[in-house]
């Protein structure tokens, strides 16, 4: 058994070890059920799981989460506007963010959904360098969609 301020107290009884803990105010907690006697601390388990809740919470705030980011064209932007939007791109696959390519089409350009495709292969090949296809380009009703991963 282990007391309170993690000294060594010695083989106990459970009976014994449990009024230890109650004269105390403490908890009598099984550290190490499988050891041969088992182990048990008295502590304040409470205090004990509050002190890991926290320490999960900050663990959790230093995260970086990915998060998608996305850039919508449409089947004839023109080069100077898909340039700049290929440079956004970059720098949010640089930050270590997905980015999400959609190609939107309306009314008749459903007709030409070669243009979009093409549009998508040109936008593949000027972030060839900065990310990796992780979704290859796919129609989802009247939007061409595609996902890039930073590398």
């Amino acid at each position: 058994m282990i007391g309170p301020d993690s000294e060594q107290l010695g083989i106990l009884a459970t009976l014994d070890a449990l009024k230890k803990a109650e004269e105390l105010g403490y908890d009598l907690v099984e550290v190490a059920p499988t050891a041969q006697p088992p182990v048990c601390k008295i502590m304040d388990f409470g205090k004990y799981k509050y002190e890991l809740s926290k320490k999960s919470h900050t663990a959790k705030q230093h995260q970086k989460s990915t998060q998608v980011k996305e850039i919508k064209l449409r089947p004839r932007t023109d080069q100077h506007d898909l340039e700049t939007k290929v440079r956004q791109m970059k720098e949010f696959l640089a930050d270590g963010n997905k980015a999400k390519v959609t190609v939107t089409f309306r009314g008749r350009e459903m007709a030409y959904q070669q243009m979009g495709r093409a549009l998508m292969e040109k936008v593949v090949a000027q972030v060839a360098g900065a990310g990796q296809i992780e979704q290859p380009p796919r129609m989802e009703g009247r939007f061409l969609v595609m996902v890039v991963a930073p590398k």
